[in-house]
């Protein structure tokens, strides 16, 4: 298989990650997609072996190298026109989250999907880190019994961040930007879509960041009648020991399990255990990989990345009008 690559904004690595799993692929050529600098894309290739064609307009790369897979990592507020581009060639999509920043924008990629063949998923990685990998297992197993709550938590510290995170049209907003791991994690854990959602949020105190949301607050009502809470927050200390505090509580009829610091405990009937985190089964680009190659279905697809993305903007609107939003309505 043949890809190519578009843009370093965001979570790129995970491609770089991967890689190796999949010694069927060949990194063929990249563009930044933008007036950034083609050099990240081009370290993480050297790492892999690869040395790839540099292009100036990604959509020349496209046509010319008519690849397999592509990346799209670009500027967050052009993710939607290069999925569409990629869609409408028939090339798999394998992009940074939100796909896409407002609703007509998504609703022109779930179209260019459904006339193509090609799969789109993505950057949801904390699915496949160990820990969370792990507990959706054992909630599948019916560690908790019938789930009816969940709650998460994403606290990232803020650092330095470059100019675009300032403008709300260039950046999206925190809900959809940070908010979209926790809400995948709903999906993940939930197996459901969305009822309601009031969510609210707070620029005041963001470090003169402009548009920036410091902190916000999503609460859901699930399809199948769960409860699902999101904390999301750029408040984590400079001295904290890890960059994101991330965290997962999931309440069922027959016990309580939490998520946090790569560790997972259970509350059941017998008690209160630490559970081992095995090795990860799987890794989010190569699994995405060998779906599009038909070897396994990837733990996440297309429909749920629409899910997701639709819940990022249905949050952030309900935040920005202070009204309860209603899905499919």
């Amino acid at each position: 298989m043949k890809l190519c690559m578009i843009g370093s904004r965001g979570h790129c690595h995970y491609v770089f990650e991967s890689l190796k799993e999949v010694p069927f692929v060949e990194l063929a050529a990249v563009s930044s997609g933008c007036e950034d600098s083609p050099q990240r894309l081009l370290d993480g290739a050297a790492r892999c072996g690869f040395s790839p064609k540099v292009y100036d307009d990604y959509r020349e790369m496209l046509d010319r190298e008519k690849p397999d897979l592509v990346s799209v990592d670009g500027p967050f507020d052009r993710h939607a026109e290069m999925c569409i581009e990629a869609l409408r060639r028939n090339i798999n999509v394998f992009c940074e989250k939100p796909i896409a920043l407002d609703f007509a924008s998504l609703d022109e990629i779930e179209k260019a999907h459904a006339a193509a063949s090609a799969k789109i998923v993505s950057m949801v990685g904390l699915r496949y880190e160990p820990a969370f990998q792990h507990a959706h297992e054992l909630v599948e197993a019916g560690a908790v019994g019938k789930v009816k709550l969940i709650g998460t938590r994403k606290s990232y510290r803020f650092g330095v961040r470059p100019d675009f995170y300032r403008n709300r049209a260039t950046y999206g907003g925190t809900i959809p930007w940070v908010g979209s791991h926790a809400m995948d994690w709903m999906i993940y854990y939930g197996k459901s879509g969305f009822d309601t959602v009031w969510a609210c949020e707070e620029r005041s105190d963001n470090f003169g960041y402009g548009d920036l949301e410091v902190a916000a607050q999503c609460l859901f009502r699930m399809s199948n009648g769960i409860i699902a809470q999101a904390s999301i927050d750029y408040l984590r200390p400079a001295a904290a020991p890890t960059h994101g505090d991330d965290r997962v509580r999931i309440a069922g009829t027959d016990g309580v399990l939490e998520v946090a610091g790569g560790r997972i405990m259970l509350i059941d009937a017998q008690g209160e255990r630490e559970i081992p985190v095995p090795p990860p089964k799987r890794s989010l680009f190569s699994d995405f990989v060998l779906d599009v190659a038909g070897e396994r279905p990837a733990l996440v697809d297309a429909p749920q990345t629409f899910l997701l993305t639709r819940a990022c903007l249905a949050a952030r609107e309900s935040a920005d009008t202070g009204d309860l939003y209603h899905f499919g309505k």
